[in-house]
Protein backbone atom coordinates (compact mmCIF):
# COMPACT_ATOMS: atom_id res chain seq x y z
CA UNK A 1 0.00 0.00 0.00
CA UNK A 2 0.95 3.23 -1.18
CA UNK A 3 2.08 6.26 1.37
CA UNK A 4 0.87 9.22 0.25
CA UNK A 5 -1.14 11.91 1.21
CA UNK A 6 -4.68 12.41 0.41
CA UNK A 7 -8.31 14.12 1.56
CA UNK A 8 -11.25 12.13 2.90
CA UNK A 9 -14.67 13.21 4.06
CA UNK A 10 -15.82 11.89 7.75
CA UNK A 11 -19.01 12.81 9.21
CA UNK A 12 -18.93 12.44 13.21
CA UNK A 13 -21.09 13.24 16.34
CA UNK A 14 -19.30 15.52 18.90
CA UNK A 15 -20.49 17.51 21.66
CA UNK A 16 -18.78 20.87 21.63
CA UNK A 17 -18.71 22.67 24.91
CA UNK A 18 -19.82 25.86 24.00
CA UNK A 19 -19.30 29.13 26.03
CA UNK A 20 -23.17 29.19 26.78
CA UNK A 21 -23.09 25.66 27.66
CA UNK A 22 -20.43 26.18 29.75
CA UNK A 23 -22.05 29.21 31.24
CA UNK A 24 -24.88 26.72 32.54
CA UNK A 25 -23.25 23.85 34.02
CA UNK A 26 -20.94 25.82 35.56
CA UNK A 27 -24.50 27.91 37.09
CA UNK A 28 -25.48 23.96 38.34
CA UNK A 29 -23.19 23.75 40.58
CA UNK A 30 -22.86 27.02 42.20
CA UNK A 31 -23.94 27.66 45.48
CA UNK A 32 -26.26 29.62 46.64
CA UNK A 33 -23.91 32.72 47.43
CA UNK A 34 -21.59 32.03 44.33
CA UNK A 35 -24.61 32.33 42.34
CA UNK A 36 -25.16 35.85 43.66
CA UNK A 37 -21.63 36.85 43.28
CA UNK A 38 -21.84 35.37 39.32
CA UNK A 39 -25.27 37.39 38.46
CA UNK A 40 -24.06 41.00 39.71
CA UNK A 41 -20.83 40.30 37.65
CA UNK A 42 -22.79 39.58 35.05
CA UNK A 43 -25.09 42.59 35.16
CA UNK A 44 -22.29 44.60 35.18
CA UNK A 45 -20.97 43.20 31.61
CA UNK A 46 -24.27 43.02 30.30
CA UNK A 47 -26.54 46.19 30.05
CA UNK A 48 -29.57 44.49 29.14
CA UNK A 49 -29.81 42.64 32.11
CA UNK A 50 -31.00 43.88 35.33
CA UNK A 51 -31.10 42.31 38.62
CA UNK A 52 -34.79 42.48 39.94
CA UNK A 53 -36.67 42.72 43.28
CA UNK A 54 -36.23 40.03 46.07
CA UNK A 55 -38.56 37.64 46.19
CA UNK A 56 -40.54 36.85 49.40
CA UNK A 57 -39.31 34.48 51.60
CA UNK A 58 -41.32 31.59 51.97
CA UNK A 59 -44.77 31.69 54.24
CA UNK A 60 -44.14 29.30 57.05
CA UNK A 61 -40.29 28.70 56.80
CA UNK A 62 -39.43 26.54 59.59
CA UNK A 63 -37.37 27.12 62.04
CA UNK A 64 -34.01 25.55 61.40
CA UNK A 65 -30.06 25.47 62.95
CA UNK A 66 -28.04 28.11 63.80
CA UNK A 67 -26.46 27.93 60.31
CA UNK A 68 -28.55 29.61 58.30
CA UNK A 69 -28.47 33.39 58.38
CA UNK A 70 -31.12 35.59 59.48
CA UNK A 71 -32.02 39.39 60.36
CA UNK A 72 -32.97 40.24 64.11
CA UNK A 73 -35.27 42.89 64.87
CA UNK A 74 -32.28 44.12 66.66
CA UNK A 75 -30.39 44.66 63.86
CA UNK A 76 -27.70 42.54 62.03
CA UNK A 77 -26.49 39.66 64.26
CA UNK A 78 -22.81 40.10 62.41
CA UNK A 79 -22.82 43.87 63.78
CA UNK A 80 -21.71 41.93 67.15
CA UNK A 81 -18.43 40.10 65.70
CA UNK A 82 -17.84 43.27 63.31
CA UNK A 83 -17.70 45.76 66.49
CA UNK A 84 -15.43 43.37 68.47
CA UNK A 85 -11.79 44.21 69.29
CA UNK A 86 -8.75 42.37 68.07
CA UNK A 87 -6.61 40.50 70.37
CA UNK A 88 -3.61 43.14 69.76
CA UNK A 89 -6.11 45.71 70.21
CA UNK A 90 -7.05 44.77 74.13
CA UNK A 91 -3.36 44.31 74.79
CA UNK A 92 -2.56 47.50 73.72
CA UNK A 93 -4.95 49.09 75.73
CA UNK A 94 -3.57 47.77 78.83
CA UNK A 95 -0.01 48.34 78.18
CA UNK A 96 0.00 52.10 77.14
CA UNK A 97 -1.27 52.88 80.53
CA UNK A 98 1.17 50.53 82.53
CA UNK A 99 4.11 52.02 84.50
CA UNK A 100 7.21 51.24 82.83
CA UNK A 101 9.77 53.50 81.09
CA UNK A 102 9.25 54.05 77.72
CA UNK A 103 11.75 51.84 76.00
CA UNK A 104 10.08 48.78 78.00
CA UNK A 105 6.36 50.03 77.06
CA UNK A 106 7.46 50.37 73.32
CA UNK A 107 9.51 46.69 73.68
CA UNK A 108 6.12 45.57 75.24
CA UNK A 109 3.77 46.87 72.54
CA UNK A 110 6.35 45.58 69.89
CA UNK A 111 5.41 41.89 71.74
CA UNK A 112 1.69 41.83 71.95
CA UNK A 113 2.01 42.64 67.81
CA UNK A 114 4.11 39.40 67.62
CA UNK A 115 1.68 37.45 69.31
CA UNK A 116 -0.08 34.40 67.31
CA UNK A 117 -4.29 34.54 67.16
CA UNK A 118 -4.35 32.19 70.34
CA UNK A 119 -2.15 34.36 72.17
CA UNK A 120 1.04 32.52 72.26
CA UNK A 121 4.47 34.40 71.30
CA UNK A 122 6.31 31.30 69.36
CA UNK A 123 9.15 33.58 68.20
CA UNK A 124 12.05 33.54 70.00
CA UNK A 125 12.08 36.58 72.57
CA UNK A 126 15.98 37.21 71.35
CA UNK A 127 14.73 37.18 67.85
CA UNK A 128 11.83 39.87 68.55
CA UNK A 129 15.02 42.01 70.42
CA UNK A 130 17.17 41.36 67.21
CA UNK A 131 14.35 42.33 64.82
CA UNK A 132 13.05 45.43 66.47
CA UNK A 133 16.20 46.83 67.85
CA UNK A 134 15.74 45.86 71.61
CA UNK A 135 18.17 45.54 74.29
CA UNK A 136 17.60 42.31 76.09
CA UNK A 137 16.61 43.37 79.34
CA UNK A 138 13.63 45.61 78.02
CA UNK A 139 12.55 42.77 75.74
CA UNK A 140 12.44 40.65 79.19
CA UNK A 141 10.69 43.42 81.47
CA UNK A 142 8.56 43.98 78.13
CA UNK A 143 7.30 40.11 77.84
CA UNK A 144 6.38 40.58 81.52
CA UNK A 145 4.22 43.39 81.03
CA UNK A 146 2.49 41.57 78.19
CA UNK A 147 2.46 38.55 80.21
CA UNK A 148 0.25 40.81 83.10
CA UNK A 149 -2.30 41.77 81.00
CA UNK A 150 -5.79 40.12 80.78
CA UNK A 151 -6.72 37.23 79.51
CA UNK A 152 -4.27 35.39 81.67
CA UNK A 153 -2.15 33.65 80.06
CA UNK A 154 -1.00 35.60 76.66
CA UNK A 155 2.33 36.03 76.10
CA UNK A 156 3.47 32.29 76.98
CA UNK A 157 5.65 30.39 75.01
CA UNK A 158 4.23 27.32 75.81
CA UNK A 159 1.27 25.38 77.52
CA UNK A 160 3.04 25.02 80.38
CA UNK A 161 3.94 28.64 80.59
CA UNK A 162 0.33 29.56 79.67
CA UNK A 163 -1.27 27.67 82.39
CA UNK A 164 1.70 28.90 85.00
CA UNK A 165 0.64 32.42 84.29
CA UNK A 166 -3.52 31.50 84.86
CA UNK A 167 -3.12 29.41 88.24
CA UNK A 168 -0.53 32.44 89.28
CA UNK A 169 -3.48 34.46 88.47
CA UNK A 170 -5.72 32.55 90.47
CA UNK A 171 -3.50 32.49 93.72
CA UNK A 172 -3.14 28.53 92.95
CA UNK A 173 0.65 27.75 91.92
CA UNK A 174 1.34 26.23 94.96
CA UNK A 175 4.49 23.94 94.68
CA UNK A 176 2.49 20.83 94.09
CA UNK A 177 0.74 22.82 91.35
CA UNK A 178 4.14 23.23 90.27
CA UNK A 179 5.31 20.08 90.31
CA UNK A 180 1.82 18.85 88.39
CA UNK A 181 2.70 21.42 85.39
CA UNK A 182 6.06 20.35 85.41
CA UNK A 183 4.93 16.81 84.50
CA UNK A 184 2.29 16.54 82.42
CA UNK A 185 2.90 14.52 80.05
CA UNK A 186 2.26 11.13 83.22
CA UNK A 187 -1.11 12.87 83.78
CA UNK A 188 -1.71 12.37 79.84
CA UNK A 189 -0.33 8.99 80.18
CA UNK A 190 -2.51 8.25 83.28
CA UNK A 191 0.26 7.61 85.61
CA UNK A 192 -1.59 9.07 88.79
CA UNK A 193 0.27 7.04 91.19
CA UNK A 194 3.60 8.77 90.29
CA UNK A 195 2.40 12.30 90.03
CA UNK A 196 0.82 11.47 93.62
CA UNK A 197 4.49 10.88 94.83
CA UNK A 198 5.95 13.61 92.80
CA UNK A 199 3.38 16.18 94.04
CA UNK A 200 3.52 14.76 97.33
CA UNK A 201 -0.49 14.97 97.62
CA UNK A 202 -2.92 12.02 98.06
CA UNK A 203 -5.44 10.43 94.66
CA UNK A 204 -8.24 12.86 95.96
CA UNK A 205 -5.86 15.98 95.44
CA UNK A 206 -4.40 14.56 92.29
CA UNK A 207 -8.08 14.69 90.87
CA UNK A 208 -9.22 18.06 92.14
CA UNK A 209 -5.28 19.43 90.61
CA UNK A 210 -6.55 17.64 87.45
CA UNK A 211 -9.64 19.53 87.21
CA UNK A 212 -8.33 22.62 87.92
CA UNK A 213 -6.04 22.90 84.81
CA UNK A 214 -8.38 21.24 82.81
CA UNK A 215 -10.77 23.99 83.52
CA UNK A 216 -8.20 26.92 82.55
CA UNK A 217 -7.99 27.93 78.82
CA UNK A 218 -5.06 26.72 77.03
CA UNK A 219 -5.76 29.39 74.02
CA UNK A 220 -6.52 32.62 75.64
CA UNK A 221 -6.25 34.66 72.88
CA UNK A 222 -8.85 32.66 70.86
CA UNK A 223 -11.48 34.38 72.39
CA UNK A 224 -10.94 37.40 70.16
CA UNK A 225 -10.63 35.67 66.86
CA UNK A 226 -12.70 36.82 64.66
CA UNK A 227 -13.33 33.93 62.31
CA UNK A 228 -14.62 34.09 59.09
CA UNK A 229 -18.65 33.59 59.35
CA UNK A 230 -19.73 31.23 56.71
CA UNK A 231 -23.64 31.41 56.35
CA UNK A 232 -25.27 27.71 55.31
CA UNK A 233 -28.53 29.31 53.17
CA UNK A 234 -30.92 26.78 51.98
CA UNK A 235 -31.78 26.32 48.80
CA UNK A 236 -35.30 24.09 49.89
CA UNK A 237 -37.32 23.45 52.26
CA UNK A 238 -39.00 20.43 53.53
CA UNK A 239 -41.99 20.71 55.22
CA UNK A 240 -44.78 17.67 56.43
CA UNK A 241 -48.10 18.47 55.90
CA UNK A 242 -51.10 18.48 57.72
CA UNK A 243 -51.88 14.98 56.24
CA UNK A 244 -48.64 13.50 56.77
CA UNK A 245 -46.82 13.86 53.45
CA UNK A 246 -43.79 15.85 52.72
CA UNK A 247 -43.63 18.85 50.65
CA UNK A 248 -40.46 20.30 48.87
CA UNK A 249 -40.29 24.05 47.85
CA UNK A 250 -37.25 25.98 46.42
CA UNK A 251 -36.27 28.81 48.58
CA UNK A 252 -37.24 31.81 46.93
CA UNK A 253 -34.60 34.12 48.88
CA UNK A 254 -31.49 31.92 47.05
CA UNK A 255 -32.60 32.65 43.86
CA UNK A 256 -31.93 36.04 42.68
CA UNK A 257 -34.45 37.33 39.88
CA UNK A 258 -32.47 38.15 36.86
CA UNK A 259 -35.02 40.35 34.28
CA UNK A 260 -33.58 41.41 30.57
CA UNK A 261 -34.34 45.03 29.51
CA UNK A 262 -36.07 45.15 26.26
CA UNK A 263 -36.66 48.80 26.37
CA UNK A 264 -33.21 49.83 26.31
CA UNK A 265 -32.82 46.49 23.79
CA UNK A 266 -34.90 48.32 21.39
CA UNK A 267 -33.67 51.75 21.92
CA UNK A 268 -29.84 50.53 21.18
CA UNK A 269 -31.27 48.39 18.12
CA UNK A 270 -32.01 52.13 16.26
CA UNK A 271 -28.09 52.89 16.02
CA UNK A 272 -25.63 51.56 13.45
CA UNK A 273 -25.33 47.91 12.33
CA UNK A 274 -22.00 47.65 15.42
CA UNK A 275 -24.61 48.71 18.23
CA UNK A 276 -27.06 46.30 16.54
CA UNK A 277 -24.73 43.31 16.81
CA UNK A 278 -23.32 43.91 20.12
CA UNK A 279 -27.18 44.41 21.42
CA UNK A 280 -28.15 40.97 19.72
CA UNK A 281 -24.74 39.20 21.52
CA UNK A 282 -26.06 40.76 24.51
CA UNK A 283 -29.32 39.66 24.37
CA UNK A 284 -28.79 35.93 23.40
CA UNK A 285 -26.54 35.97 26.27
CA UNK A 286 -29.28 37.23 28.45
CA UNK A 287 -31.86 35.17 27.05
CA UNK A 288 -29.83 31.65 27.72
CA UNK A 289 -28.69 33.13 30.92
CA UNK A 290 -32.41 34.06 32.11
CA UNK A 291 -33.42 30.32 30.53
CA UNK A 292 -30.47 28.16 32.98
CA UNK A 293 -31.44 29.96 36.16
CA UNK A 294 -34.80 28.35 35.42
CA UNK A 295 -33.53 24.98 34.45
CA UNK A 296 -31.14 24.91 37.53
CA UNK A 297 -33.81 25.40 39.58
CA UNK A 298 -36.42 23.08 38.07
CA UNK A 299 -33.42 20.55 38.46
CA UNK A 300 -32.53 21.29 41.99
CA UNK A 301 -36.42 20.84 42.86
CA UNK A 302 -36.71 17.87 41.17
CA UNK A 303 -33.42 16.10 42.77
CA UNK A 304 -34.65 17.59 46.22
CA UNK A 305 -38.02 15.69 46.13
CA UNK A 306 -36.30 12.58 44.95
CA UNK A 307 -33.86 12.93 48.11
CA UNK A 308 -37.16 13.81 50.08
CA UNK A 309 -39.05 10.79 48.90
CA UNK A 310 -36.12 8.36 49.43
CA UNK A 311 -35.04 9.35 52.95
CA UNK A 312 -38.71 10.55 54.58
CA UNK A 313 -37.45 8.48 57.84
CA UNK A 314 -34.68 11.07 57.83
CA UNK A 315 -37.40 13.95 58.48
CA UNK A 316 -38.99 12.10 61.65
CA UNK A 317 -36.38 10.45 63.75
CA UNK A 318 -33.08 12.69 62.03
CA UNK A 319 -29.61 10.94 61.42
CA UNK A 320 -30.58 7.41 62.47
CA UNK A 321 -33.68 6.79 60.17
CA UNK A 322 -30.72 7.48 56.67
CA UNK A 323 -31.44 5.03 54.76
CA UNK A 324 -28.28 4.25 51.98
CA UNK A 325 -28.63 6.63 49.02
CA UNK A 326 -26.20 7.51 45.96
CA UNK A 327 -26.07 9.78 43.51
CA UNK A 328 -26.25 7.55 40.74
CA UNK A 329 -29.70 5.47 42.03
CA UNK A 330 -31.25 9.42 41.97
CA UNK A 331 -29.93 10.20 38.80
CA UNK A 332 -31.42 6.74 37.34
CA UNK A 333 -34.33 7.25 38.41
CA UNK A 334 -34.92 11.31 37.39
CA UNK A 335 -33.29 10.19 34.03
CA UNK A 336 -30.32 12.33 34.18
CA UNK A 337 -26.48 12.12 34.49
CA UNK A 338 -25.02 11.03 37.53
CA UNK A 339 -22.70 14.22 37.16
CA UNK A 340 -25.74 16.23 36.75
CA UNK A 341 -26.87 14.93 40.50
CA UNK A 342 -23.63 15.83 41.55
CA UNK A 343 -23.43 19.25 40.44
CA UNK A 344 -27.00 19.86 41.65
CA UNK A 345 -26.63 19.09 45.18
CA UNK A 346 -22.64 20.03 45.49
CA UNK A 347 -22.86 22.90 48.15
CA UNK A 348 -26.46 22.95 48.57
CA UNK A 349 -28.40 23.23 51.56
CA UNK A 350 -31.61 21.45 52.61
CA UNK A 351 -33.76 23.00 55.77
CA UNK A 352 -36.04 21.40 57.94
CA UNK A 353 -37.51 20.81 61.22
CA UNK A 354 -34.47 19.04 62.64
CA UNK A 355 -32.07 21.98 61.29
CA UNK A 356 -30.23 23.13 58.20
CA UNK A 357 -28.17 20.15 56.17
CA UNK A 358 -25.86 20.14 53.46
CA UNK A 359 -27.16 17.33 50.83
CA UNK A 360 -24.56 15.43 50.78
CA UNK A 361 -25.56 14.63 54.52
CA UNK A 362 -28.47 12.37 52.89
CA UNK A 363 -26.38 10.62 50.75
CA UNK A 364 -24.37 7.61 52.80
CA UNK A 365 -23.19 4.29 52.16
CA UNK A 366 -24.72 1.15 52.79
CA UNK A 367 -23.69 -1.76 55.49
CA UNK A 368 -25.57 -4.65 54.81
CA UNK A 369 -27.70 -6.55 57.36
CA UNK A 370 -26.89 -10.16 58.33
CA UNK A 371 -29.99 -11.50 57.21
CA UNK A 372 -29.69 -10.35 54.26
CA UNK A 373 -32.83 -7.44 54.64
CA UNK A 374 -32.82 -4.06 54.03
CA UNK A 375 -29.32 -2.31 54.67
CA UNK A 376 -28.47 -0.18 56.93
CA UNK A 377 -26.92 3.76 56.21
CA UNK A 378 -23.14 4.68 57.45
CA UNK A 379 -24.68 7.49 59.30
CA UNK A 380 -27.04 5.05 60.93
CA UNK A 381 -24.43 2.63 62.36
CA UNK A 382 -22.20 5.33 63.16
CA UNK A 383 -24.97 7.03 65.07
CA UNK A 384 -25.50 3.35 66.75
CA UNK A 385 -21.79 2.95 67.91
CA UNK A 386 -21.71 6.39 69.22
CA UNK A 387 -24.63 5.18 71.50
CA UNK A 388 -23.19 1.70 72.38
CA UNK A 389 -20.17 3.87 73.53
CA UNK A 390 -21.72 6.49 75.59
CA UNK A 391 -23.94 3.83 77.73
CA UNK A 392 -21.23 1.14 78.50
CA UNK A 393 -20.29 0.86 82.06
CA UNK A 394 -17.13 2.94 83.18
CA UNK A 395 -15.07 -0.40 84.28
CA UNK A 396 -16.60 -2.60 81.06
CA UNK A 397 -15.80 -0.36 78.01
CA UNK A 398 -16.74 -1.96 75.16
CA UNK A 399 -13.63 -3.25 72.62
CA UNK A 400 -13.51 -2.74 69.00
CA UNK A 401 -14.50 -6.77 68.82
CA UNK A 402 -17.58 -6.63 71.49
CA UNK A 403 -18.80 -4.10 69.38
CA UNK A 404 -18.94 -6.08 65.83
CA UNK A 405 -20.53 -8.39 67.99
CA UNK A 406 -23.41 -6.37 69.49
CA UNK A 407 -23.93 -4.79 66.14
CA UNK A 408 -24.41 -8.27 64.76
CA UNK A 409 -26.80 -9.33 67.54
CA UNK A 410 -28.90 -6.02 65.85
CA UNK A 411 -28.73 -7.36 62.62
CA UNK A 412 -25.67 -5.08 60.89
CA UNK A 413 -23.25 -7.10 59.31
CA UNK A 414 -19.52 -5.21 59.88
CA UNK A 415 -16.20 -5.82 59.46
CA UNK A 416 -13.80 -4.71 62.85
CA UNK A 417 -11.73 -2.42 61.19
CA UNK A 418 -15.09 -0.57 59.58
CA UNK A 419 -16.03 0.10 63.77
CA UNK A 420 -12.12 0.98 64.30
CA UNK A 421 -12.48 3.59 61.36
CA UNK A 422 -16.09 5.23 62.27
CA UNK A 423 -14.94 5.26 65.39
CA UNK A 424 -11.80 7.15 65.25
CA UNK A 425 -13.40 9.02 62.36
CA UNK A 426 -15.74 10.34 65.57
CA UNK A 427 -13.16 10.62 67.80
CA UNK A 428 -14.01 8.11 69.78
CA UNK A 429 -10.69 7.36 71.79
CA UNK A 430 -10.19 2.96 72.02
CA UNK A 431 -11.76 1.14 74.64
CA UNK A 432 -8.24 0.87 76.96
CA UNK A 433 -7.85 4.61 76.18
CA UNK A 434 -11.48 5.34 77.63
CA UNK A 435 -11.03 2.74 80.49
CA UNK A 436 -8.15 4.88 81.74
CA UNK A 437 -9.38 8.10 81.47
CA UNK A 438 -12.68 7.54 82.86
CA UNK A 439 -10.77 6.57 86.04
CA UNK A 440 -11.18 10.10 86.50
CA UNK A 441 -14.42 11.99 86.62
CA UNK A 442 -13.49 14.66 84.31
CA UNK A 443 -11.82 12.98 81.89
CA UNK A 444 -15.22 10.72 81.60
CA UNK A 445 -17.04 13.77 81.18
CA UNK A 446 -14.52 15.13 78.49
CA UNK A 447 -15.24 11.78 76.52
CA UNK A 448 -19.27 12.42 76.69
CA UNK A 449 -18.28 15.66 75.08
CA UNK A 450 -16.34 14.61 72.80
CA UNK A 451 -19.16 12.07 71.70
CA UNK A 452 -21.86 14.96 72.00
CA UNK A 453 -19.86 17.12 69.10
CA UNK A 454 -19.63 14.16 67.08
CA UNK A 455 -23.13 13.91 67.10
CA UNK A 456 -23.67 17.49 66.58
Amino acid sequence: MALAPRIEIRQTQSLVMTPLLQQAIKLLQMSSLELAGYLAAEVEKNPLLELGPAAPAPGSAPGVGGGVGRRDDDGDWLEGIAAGVTLHQHLQAQIRPMRGTPRVIEAALLIADELEDDGYLRVPLAEVATRHGLRSADALAGLTLVQACDPAGVGARDLKECLSLQLREQNRLDPAMQAMLDNLALAARGRLAELERICGVDAEDITDMLAEIRALDPKPGLRFSQARVELAIPDVYVRRSPDGTLTVELNSESLPRVLMNNVYAAQLRKDDSEARAFVSECSTRASWLIRSLEQRARTILKVANEVARRQDRFFETGTPGLRPLTRRSIAEKLGLHESTVSRVTAGKYLACDHGCYEFSHLFVSAIQAVSGGEAYSSAAVQDRIRGLVHSEPARRTLSDDKLVALLKAEGIDIARRTVAKYRESMGIPSSVERRRLRASPVAAREIDAGSSRARD
